[in-house]
């Protein structure tokens, strides 16, 4: 992996702004590289308590609020539509900003999204709560992987596999104890939901204390911006770039079965005849799976060439998976949620992609927000079809059969996405 930061300084390939990465005069202090480290990690465990804790409690929400099932199909649809509109914002708001800044607003945004939530009364105040917190998860989604490769240039895979554990770790923690909590709280889902709003909160902390540290770093880069005496050449236009678009498909594809898994999937097993609270347990059984794959993957990945066989294998897991919840959803129920857990992984997979696709932090920047931003728009019409399928049909064979159906392109484009080359070479820009 070429040191991406001398690259940038060596062939000036944006101009010198905060989110674009020159190296600064001096490398970070030790004690400012362990507190992105523990910041990476409280930042990632916010990035989906806010989707899969409601999946456990959406039979309750639906009751409480009087939704249908196309109404919580849209509920499952909003976290792909801010992730898409608000990811695009991304890299702007970092160049402003600085992408620290950006993280920890985003980090907020999520606390007062998930405390507002349950109190706001009524659908529309539900889902304007829900946009909140989706609006930080989404910009934080977008810089994480240009965080690590600023901070940690030679440790792309381990940085993105522990960054991976700890996203994985929280998506499972909050599906398996949402409903317990919600017990223990006299059954009231409202306080089992808001609970969460705590966890954001001192995530906040490191990077507050990173965003104060940040004068001094500026300053040392606008100084390296001074003494670079050459010119910057144009932009990547990344929409010329086939890896480009094919990791776009990819991170779409992978988001539609993960958001369709994180939304329905207790409710699949619920009305398969399985207690709530084992539902949700399914869930973080599926989530789990994260944990120990998203350390292993992106490090088997960023010493491969080419990624398409982690791909391959990843997506006959979930064909697997989808087969086995269309034919015995509550036999085999524990071995549905483990494959369908191991097809979740091409998560961290896409994410160490983008990281490995360009030569330079700039490129990352542009690559992840396209990437995840168009990538998240093409998910959006997923989780909504899905409910609608499910309040028409009265089943959930259609529903299953077209996450099958989703996974053939996502191995597909999958194999595209892990060729051996970057957007760079792609778009004519040679070193």
């Amino acid at each position: 992996m070429p040191d991406d930061e001398t690259q940038i300084l060596s062939h000036g390939t944006e101009p010198r702004t905060a989110a674009d990465f020159p190296t600064p005069t001096q490398s970070p202090a030790g004690w400012t590289i362990k507190l992105v480290m523990v910041g990476i990690v409280l930042a990632a465990l916010n990035l989906r308590p806010a989707i899969t804790s409601l999946g456990p409690l959406l039979e309750e929400v639906q009751q409480s609020l009087g939704m249908s099932d196309s109404v919580a199909g849209l509920l499952t649809s909003v976290p792909s539509l801010c992730f898409a509109v608000f990811g695009i914002l991304a890299p702007r708001l970092a160049r402003r900003f600085g992408p620290g800044a950006i993280v920890c607003a985003g980090m907020v945004a999520i606390a007062a999204g998930l405390l507002i939530r349950p109190f706001a009364g009524g659908t529309v105040g539900f889902l304007a709560a829900s946009a909140l917190a989706l609006m930080g998860i989404a910009v934080s989604n977008v810089l994480m992987p240009v965080i690590v490769k600023r901070y940690f240039p030679d440790r792309v895979g381990s940085m993105t596999g522990l960054y991976s554990m700890a996203l994985a770790l929280g998506t499972s923690l909050a599906a398996a104890v949402t409903v317990p909590l919600t017990h223990s709280m006299g059954d009231n889902w409202h306080w089992g939901l808001g609970v969460w709003a705590a966890l954001a909160v001192v995530a906040v902390v490191p990077w507050v204390a990173l965003v104060r540290d940040r004068s001094a770093t500026a300053a040392q880069e606008a100084q390296a911006s001074r003494t670079s005496a050459q010119p910057a050449p144009p932009a990547i236009r990344i929409t010329r770039s086939r890896t480009a678009w094919a990791l776009a498909c990819f991170f779409g594809l992978q988001a539609t079965a993960a958001y369709i898994t994180m939304g329905w999937m207790p409710q699949i097993f619920r009305d398969a005849g399985v207690s709530a609270s084992t539902a949700g347990v399914l869930l973080a059984v599926t989530m789990a799976m994260g944990v120990p794959l998203a350390f292993v993957i992106p490090r088997l990945a960023t010493r491969m060439k080419n990624q398409g066989p982690i791909v391959a294998v990843l997506g006959a897991c979930g064909l697997v998976g989808y087969a086995g919840l269309f034919l015995a959803p509550a036999g085999g129920a524990w071995a549905w949620a483990l494959l369908l857990g191991i097809a979740n992984c091409s998560f961290p997979l896409a994410l160490t992609m983008i990281g490995m696709r360009s030569r330079t932090g700039a490129g990352v920047v542009r690559l992840s927000a396209f990437a995840q931003s168009t990538g998240y728009l093409l998910s959006i019409p997923g989780p909504l079809l899905v409910g609608v399928l499910y309040e028409h049909s009265g089943s959930w064979g259609l529903p299953i059969a077209l996450m099958a159906g989703l996974m053939v392109p996502q191995i597909a484009v999958g194999i595209l996405a892990g060729r051996d080359r970057t957007i760079e070479d792609e778009c004519g820009m040679r070193d």
